[in-house]
């Protein structure tokens, strides 16, 4: 009898796979297992324990045997389509889409030229301890500060002994011209080859902003045309230009000695000029 269950069985699967629902294959199995026959015109109650039992075939061999319907598809019903989620109204536009944030163009330095020469207003020192301030004020017109000679002198502290040194002129050039553009340099003895670089370029870069430089001298120099000279005691002048990219630089002396007023000379023999004193750039 059990194989005449078998066999019926067989015939209803195989008759119809597509048709065979889970419950009627779990309590078929249900029927192979506990020797309860099943016809179409008998119907018996399934003893509590079926469930169980049920649930034990279809853990073993019987649900091996079934599983592979329950995922195929009837011959009237459409396969299940695949569909990807609309995205939310709400949801944020890609990254692509975004508006791209201006990249800042740094900004390219540009070289200042081989030569330049700054527009000044020349005038001559009063007196005789008036140099500092006589330069101050020709550095101060290359910014279209007019200044008396008097004024200067007050904002250098200048006395009949003359003005102290750099410190005082570049105090006065940032007060007077309103800026902190200036500061002061030394050159404590004979100078350097770094520190004639760095008086080089401190006249370009200076000058090319617009800025003259006051220079604090002592003792003689030649400039570039054979022109002797000497401030044995000290002088002050303002260089007002130069050229060859700050090999040479152009001197506007407020002594006007012999009449004159400007002259250049090599960027090393200012340096050496300026031995045990100073400048402001």
């Amino acid at each position: 009898m059990k194989h005449r269950q078998q066999l019926r069985l067989r015939r209803i699967v195989t008759a119809s796979p597509y048709r065979v629902s889970v419950v009627s294959a779990a309590v078929l199995a249900v029927g192979l297992t506990t020797g309860i026959l099943l016809t179409q015109g008998h119907e018996s109650a399934l003893p509590d324990t079926s469930a169980v039992a049920v649930s034990e075939k279809l853990g073993g061999q019987a649900a091996g045997e079934i599983a592979p319907s329950l995922t195929t598809p009837t011959p009237d019903a459409p396969a299940p389509v695949a569909t990807s989620a609309a995205p939310s109204p709400t949801q944020s536009a890609p990254a692509a889409a975004k508006k791209a944030t201006p990249t800042a163009v740094k900004a390219v330095k540009k070289a200042p030229p081989a030569a330049k020469t700054l527009d000044y207003d020349y005038e001559a020192q009063i007196n005789g301890w008036y140099c500092g301030p006589a330069a101050t004020r020709i550095a101060l017109t290359a910014r279209d500060k007019t200044p008396s000679q008097d004024a200067v002198a007050s904002a250098l502290g200048t006395t009949m002994n003359g003005t102290n040194s750099a410190d005082d002129t570049t105090r006065g050039l940032n007060s007077l011209a309103k800026t902190n553009f200036y500061s002061s340099t030394f050159i404590p003895g004979t100078p350097s080859p770094a520190q004639m670089d760095r008086l080089q370029a401190d006249v370009v870069h200076a000058i090319s902003s617009g800025y003259a430089v006051v220079a604090n001298i002592v003792g003689s120099a030649t400039d570039v045309d054979g022109g002797w000279h000497a401030y044995d005691g000290g002088h002050y002048l303002t260089v007002v230009g130069y050229r060859d990219n700050g090999r040479t630089v152009q001197i506007a002396d407020p002594a006007f000695v012999n009449g004159v007023s400007s002259y250049w000379m090599s960027t090393i023999d200012l340096a050496n000029w300026m031995a045990s004193r100073g400048y402001s750039a």
